[in-house]
């Protein structure tokens, strides 16, 4: 008999489909350990990369960030930007364990903060959740990587005066925060920013002057490599690049596209309101429908500048001959400045959203579809998780997307849906007036899904869309009906919480040790391989 190498690997399951020609002797030893020791009718090469070639196909290979690293198990996140950032590090940790995949797919609607300075003087897709979410993925393992995470999150003064003094500097080089980063970077991060500048400068206009206050670096940034490269995708991989964000997680625009893309939410009572700033923060019914008054007639918005002023915009830019980004005739409300706004003592919506939905310039809706890359995330991964969020401008925005429901519906490897309840009620979800329950966020996620297929939202398929609901109990939380819940086929699990200081309040908040014990239970309940996302054990 011929000697040949033995063969041992000793990380993840044995492989169920591997194949061989009759005469070929395999030996399992272990679960995690199998020996070739001999073969007859059959060459060690042809066993070796019939092994290799059903290895890569059920664990993947390490990769780099972007579609084609070979793994074939991945977790998606929808999410918003700041309040999911409270729980990347559950993500993060929970990819390490499974050796998984992570997408984080955000919605480019926001048409708020400095945001939205950049959409009315440049145009394009909101950047803002982006950069949020980019900038909490940087590691801080060394000065410099702290330094590019200070730079991009970085804020201008509010006053109009000083910020642009403070850009200039930042602009030129001579800025405090080029500290720490080395001269490679902090050129080609500057080239972007001179883009950026550049586009400003050339803007300019006595009925149009781009405003500096609170302005972010890590948006002018994204903005300004986005006309520079002509894309958005590109951008967001260069940022990436720069700041070492680890390559096994995707940062997925909702919507790949130069252009901006607003939403806007129908009531119960059929008010329309346009702009996610209006959704989600006090503001009058905005949108117009097909017979209404010119735009120059739509009511005013209030925006409170968060130290008690409040200016009025009602005559801001409606006037033909502003020279801005956006087309004639667009709706007022679309084209004011939102830089300076607050989310204290939010009055509630006078009855509940109905339903989103995108709108063009002119308040019509329009039905986009989805990132393509978005798309395939889903068809690869194994599990969703609909995140904490504004439920109605964060996660919704991207679940009505053409090619999303119909992804979620009918991959056949994504079994669980999970929904990590909010912990407490906003604007969005009925505030004080009429909150929302547990079930009433289930039905909002399951009718946004299958908004684009034509399904229809019963009692026997409601766990095609949500199987699993994560939530606190606490003072202000949302409603669960566990019973109702099992009764559709949810299982619903209770979550340890911890109170935390926010703004001179005390919030509930997930433990982060606790939820991640959590998701990792979900992701193994069915078995060592969950479906694809091996855990792994050494």
């Amino acid at each position: 008999m011929l000697s040949h190498p033995t063969i041992t690997y000793k990380k993840g399951p044995i492989l169920s489909r591997f194949l061989v020609s009759p005469g070929a002797n395999i030996h399992i030893i272990t679960s995690s350990t199998f020996i070739y020791s001999a073969v007859r009718q059959l060459s060690y090469t042809k066993v070796l990369s019939q092994f290799l070639t059903v290895f890569v196909m059920e664990n993947g290979t390490n990769g780099t960030n972007g579609v084609g690293t070979g793994r074939s198990a991945e977790i998606t996140v929808f999410s918003g930007g700041s309040a999911a950032n409270s729980i990347v590090d559950v993500f993060n940790k929970l990819i390490e364990r499974r050796r998984c995949r992570l997408n984080y797919v955000i919605p480019i609607s926001d048409n708020g903060g400095s945001s939205s300075e950049l959409i009315r003087v440049l145009g394009g897709p909101s950047v803002g959740d982006i950069r949020s979410r980019l900038v909490r993925l940087i590691p801080e393992n060394n000065a410099e990587m702290t330094a590019l995470k200070a730079l991009f999150e970085h804020r201008l003064d509010q006053n109009t005066d000083a910020a642009r003094t403070a850009w200039l500097d930042i602009v030129e080089g001579s800025h405090l925060k080029w500290t720490y980063i080395s001269s490679p970077k902090m050129e080609l991060i500057r080239s972007v920013l001179n883009t950026v500048n550049l586009e400003i400068v050339k803007r300019n206009r006595e009925s149009s002057r781009y405003n500096f206050s609170e302005a972010s670096v890590g948006n002018m940034f994204l903005a300004g490599a986005r006309i520079f490269s002509g894309s958005f995708e590109s951008a967001i991989y260069l940022l990436s690049m720069i700041c070492s964000i680890p390559p096994d997680i995707n940062v997925l625009p909702a919507i790949n596209s130069n252009f901006t893309h607003h939403i806007s939410a129908v009531l119960d009572d059929g008010t329309y309101i346009a702009g996610q700033v209006a959704i989600s923060h006090p503001s009058s019914p905005t949108a117009l429908p097909d017979d209404a008054a010119p735009v120059t007639d739509a009511p005013s918005t209030t925006i409170s500048a968060g130290n008690g002023a409040t200016s009025s915009s009602s005559n801001f830019l409606s006037i033909e001959e502003a020279e801005d980004a956006n087309l004639p005739g667009s709706l007022s409300v679309l084209r004011r400045p939102n830089i300076a706004f607050s989310k204290d003592d939010e009055e509630d919506l006078p009855t509940r959203i109905k339903q989103i939905q995108y709108i063009n310039p002119y308040g019509h809706e329009i039905r986009p579809a989805a990132n393509t890359k978005v798309v395939e995330a889903i068809k690869s991964s194994t599990a969703v998780i609909y995140s904490i969020g504004s439920l109605y401008t964060s996660i919704i925005p991207s679940l009505i997307l053409r090619g999303v429901g119909k992804a979620i519906e009918e991959t056949p490897t994504l079994r669980h849906k999970i929904l990590i309840l909010n912990s407490k009620l906003d604007r969005e979800t009925g505030g004080k007036r009429d909150p929302m329950s547990a079930k009433d966020f289930v039905d909002a996620i399951a009718s946004a899904v299958a908004s684009t297929t034509g399904q229809e939202i019963n009692k026997y398929n409601m766990k095609k869309y949500v199987t699993h609901l994560v939530y606190l109990e606490g003072e202000g939380t949302p409603f669960v009906d566990v019973a109702m819940l099992q009764g559709l086929g949810i299982a619903c699990i209770n979550v340890q919480g911890r109170l935390v200081e926010e703004k001179r309040k005390m919030e509930l908040r997930y433990d982060e040790e606790a939820l991640g014990r959590v998701l990792e239970g979900i992701l193994s309940s069915r078995g060592l391989l969950m479906q694809g996302c091996s855990n792994w054990q050494n």
